[in-house]
C-alpha cells in the first residue's frame, strides 16, 4: 500500500488493484504499490486504518475474487501465482 517517493516502481513492489466487495466503502484510489516481502496480515492492518474502521471489525481479503489467502503469505508469492498483466486484483469486504 506504499507509494514509491517519485512515483517510479521499484523491482522489490508489486502493484495491487483493489476492488470493493459487498458493502465495504469504495475507495477514490485503487492502485498501490507494496514491497513483495509485506504480508497479507499487513495489507488488511493497513487497509482497516486506511479507511477508518473500528479495531473489531473485520476486513476479509480474497485474491481475483477466488479464495482468501493466509495472513502470513508474503504478497510477492500472491503476485508471483496469481498476478493478472502486472498487478494482482484483490477484493475486500467487511
Amino acid at each position: 500500500k506504499e507509494n514509491t517517493p517519485n512515483g517510479s516502481t521499484s523491482q522489490n513492489k508489486v502493484e495491487i488493484l483493489l476492488k470493493a466487495a459487498g458493502n465495504a466503502p469504495i475507495l477514490k484510489k485503487k492502485k498501490f504499490q507494496l514491497e513483495r516481502t509485506k504480508t497479507v496480515n499487513y495489507m488488511i492492518n493497513w487497509l482497516k486504518n486506511f479507511m477508518k474502521l473500528d479495531a473489531k471489525e473485520q476486513l476479509f481479503l480474497y485474491v481475483n475474487q477466488e479464495f482468501a489467502p493466509s495472513p502470513d503469505t508474503e504478497i510477492g508469492t500472491i503476485y508471483d501465482c496469481f498476478k493478472v498483466g502486472n498487478y494482482i486484483i484483490m477484493y475486500y469486504c467487511i
